[in-house]
C-alpha cells in the first residue's frame, strides 16, 4: 500500500515482517506503524472480495477496455488477481506507490503458489520487475504503469478511469490520503459511472467521499470485517 512521505517516515516501513493470514496467504506487518498490508483474516480473500468481486467484475460486465487506477501497488496482490480474472478484456493498470518493496521481500511472498497456476510466478515477477514510470505490457492485453510518486503531487487525467482500487493504509495511519481533497482528485479522474472500491467503511471516509461528489454504498465486508465501501461517480443526464 502506498506510504506518504509527509507523515510516514520511510525508515519506519523498512522493517516489515512476513506473516501468514487465515487463508494461508501472506501479508506484511510494519511493527513501527502497528499496521498490516492486508487483512489477517485472509489477504487473498480480502482482495478478491473488495477489489475483484465488488469492483473489477462489475466494471468488466460493461466494458471491453478498462482503465484502472490503484492507490498503492504494495505487494502486487491486487494487480496479480486482476490479471488472473481479466478474461479477454484489455486493461491499462496505473499503480501509484511512493515506497516500493525490496526485491528480497517480494521474492518471499507466496501469492503465486497459492493461486495454483504455474504461470503465476512468472507473471508476479514481471509485475514487480516492470520499469517504473513507463507502460509495460505484462501479458497480452494487460498494460502496467507503475508510478513512483505520491498521489498528492500527481496530476491525474480527467474523465479517464473506469475503476479505482483505493488500498492505502488505514485512515488512522494515513489520514491525509482519505481526505475530501484526494477523493475529489480521484472523482475528477473517473468517467461518469466509474467506481471506487475500498476496504474501509469508517464514517469520515464515507463523509469525505460524499463531499467529493460520490454516491456511496456500504456493502458486506470480507470475512472478519463487517462492511466495505463502493463509491460511484454519478452520471448526469
Amino acid at each position: 500500500m502506498t506510504k506518504v512521505r509527509a507523515t510516514i517516515d520511510c525508515q519506519k516501513t523498512k522493517s516489515q515482517i512476513l506473516k501468514i493470514t487465515a487463508d494461508g496467504s501472506h501479508t506484511l506487518f510494519v511493527p513501527s506503524l502497528n499496521e498490516h498490508y492486508h487483512s489477517v483474516f485472509g489477504a487473498l480473500q480480502e482482495s478478491m472480495h473488495v477489489f475483484i468481486n465488488t469492483g473489477y467484475r462489475e466494471v468488466s460486465k460493461k466494458r471491453e477496455k478498462i482503465n484502472l487506477l490503484e492507490i498503492g501497488f504494495g505487494t502486487g496482490l491486487n494487480a496479480l488477481l486482476t490479471i488472473l480474472n481479466k478474461n479477454e478484456k484489455e486493461i491499462t493498470y496505473w499503480a501509484i506507490e511512493a515506497y516500493p518493496l525490496d526485491e528480497s521481500l517480494i521474492s518471499k511472498l507466496n501469492y503465486p503458489e497459492i493461486t495454483n497456476n504455474s504461470l503465476d510466478k512468472e507473471i508476479f515477477s514481471q509485475l514487480h520487475n516492470a520499469n517504473w514510470n513507463q507502460i509495460t505490457e505484462i501479458i497480452q492485453g494487460f498494460y502496467l504503469y507503475k508510478i513512483d510518486s505520491e498521489i498528492q503531487s500527481l496530476n491525474l487525467p480527467e474523465n479517464h478511469f473506469h475503476l479505482v482500487y483505493f488500498d492505502a493504509f488505514a485512515p488512522e495511519i494515513q489520514p491525509e490520503l482519505w481526505t475530501e481533497t484526494i477523493f475529489l482528485k480521484i472523482f475528477q479522474s473517473l468517467i461518469p459511472g466509474g467506481i471506487l472500491v475500498t476496504y474501509s467503511s469508517k464514517g469520515i471516509v464515507k463523509q469525505n467521499l460524499r463531499q467529493a461528489g460520490f454516491l456511496v454504498e456500504r456493502l458486506k465486508g470480507a470475512y472478519g470485517k463487517r462492511h466495505i465501501l463502493k463509491a460511484e461517480k454519478p452520471i448526469i443526464i
